[in-house]
């Protein structure tokens, strides 16, 4: 099988909008970048919003102008020296593009909506292909100026996760002999709706794991990944995938779906679970979803160090796959973590005694000696599960 490497990585949330800016909110436990906006919905709840403003577009890029693209295009302008790297080595008809999202360019088409609604025609600067689920995957390929497979995955907030298993796949099969993976998702009134109405959104800041849990903080933000058979510092180890299809919104609250990807994920990686040094929870803080990923967690890890990086991002939807695998990367990464940091866990401190235990990193303190593979795990509405395993590359 083709081992696949992850020499180039770019990330952007309320965290950062670079790796340097990332790696160092990241590991210091920063959770300011949640704040109160009353644009969004009827009653202000934190969101993790992008600290800065994204870069315009060139007007020759103008049909694909919304904010998902424009996050998109930063991304890649990060990693372009590798993206670069990828076309003169391969050629650009052999290189893939698959990303996962799950709001796309949809704010710009509710705006456009209302806009038709209010004046009776469509706004002047409006182009479908803006709120297209697929658009950002075509944008990509023409922003790069790459001719292979480009297309997006969308399963909800497992996608972006799922997008990066989806492009190992076309390496393995012969389709492509590299890969741009990854995906994003950016703020907008319809998901906040939505969770809203769900009564999902939590009044205050996330509390995942706590006693006092009550819902979930929505944010945005994504990563990029250059996927390459060329040896490279970080390895894509192992991907796992289950559909448990328990209920359209509720996870399986045995936390069997969710057990089933870890071990399919650690099979993959020929991985024992006592290898890991960390976890990145999918860790919600809604009830249910903590509920049954402690139990997968505790049957599976038992003292593992793990924590939700949600209380400091938000839940960034069909983002979240990638962008808490780029905060593996920066974990393993010995550029960006030099004192060997684990992500903090950000909460109350007050465990909820209905829970399986679990080993939540402490704070600052907390740093792994030895640490060589993390792993972190993505559970989506209908059961649709993934989890990704990165390790350090030994020659």
């Amino acid at each position: 099988m083709t081992r696949l490497f992850l020499p180039g990585m770019a990330t952007a949330s309320c965290l950062g909008m670079n790796k340097e800016e990332s790696a160092s909110s990241l590991f210091r436990g920063m959770g300011n970048g949640l704040q109160p906006r009353l644009d969004l919905t009827e009653k202000a709840v934190p969101v993790g919003s992008l600290p800065r403003d994204l870069p315009e577009l060139q007007s020759d890029m103008s049909k694909w102008n919304c904010r998902n693209n424009r996050l998109l295009a930063m991304l890649a302008d990060e990693i372009r020296v590798e993206i670069e790297v990828l076309k003169q080595r391969f050629g650009s008809s052999r290189i893939a593009i698959v990303l996962g999202t799950s709001t796309s360019g949809i704010s710009e088409g509710a705006d456009a909506m209302s806009a038709r609604l209010k004046h009776g025609k469509w706004p002047d600067d409006y182009e479908y292909q803006q709120q297209e689920t697929g658009g950002g995957a075509s944008f990509l390929a023409q922003y790069l100026g790459i001719d292979g497979l480009a297309y997006v995955v969308a399963t909800a907030c497992s996608s972006s996760a799922r997008a990066l298993a989806s492009a190992r796949r076309l390496v393995r099969a012969g389709l492509a002999d590299a890969a741009i993976a990854g995906g994003a998702d950016t703020l907008c009134k319809l998901t906040l709706a939505g969770f809203g109405a769900l009564g999902a959104l939590a009044p205050g800041l996330s509390n995942p794991f706590s006693i006092n849990r009550n819902g979930i903080n929505i944010g945005e933000g994504g990563a990029l990944f250059v996927l390459s058979p060329e040896p490279a510092a970080i390895e894509l180890a192992g991907l796992g995938e289950s559909s448990d299809a328990h209920h359209v919104s509720a996870p399986d609250p045995s936390g069997r779906g969710a057990e089933a990807a870890i071990l399919s994920a650690l099979r993959d990686a020929q991985m024992h679970p006592s290898q890991i040094s960390y976890v990145n929870l999918h860790g919600t803080g809604t009830a249910l979803n903590d509920s049954m990923e402690a139990l997968a967690m505790e049957r599976i890890f038992g003292g593992v160090p793990c924590s939700s990086t949600k209380a400091m991002t938000g839940h960034t939807l069909g983002g979240a796959g990638a962008l808490e695998t780029s905060f593996l990367w920066l974990t393993l990464s010995p550029d960006h973590n030099r004192e060997l940091r684990l992500p903090p866990h950000l909460w109350d401190g007050q465990p909820d005694p209905a829970l399986a235990q679990i080993c939540l990193t402490d704070g600052l303190r907390d740093s792994a000696r030895g640490l060589k593979a993390c792993l972190s795990t993505s559970y989506a509405f209908g059961g649709n599960n993934a989890v990704v395993i990165l390790r350090r590359h030994e020659p």
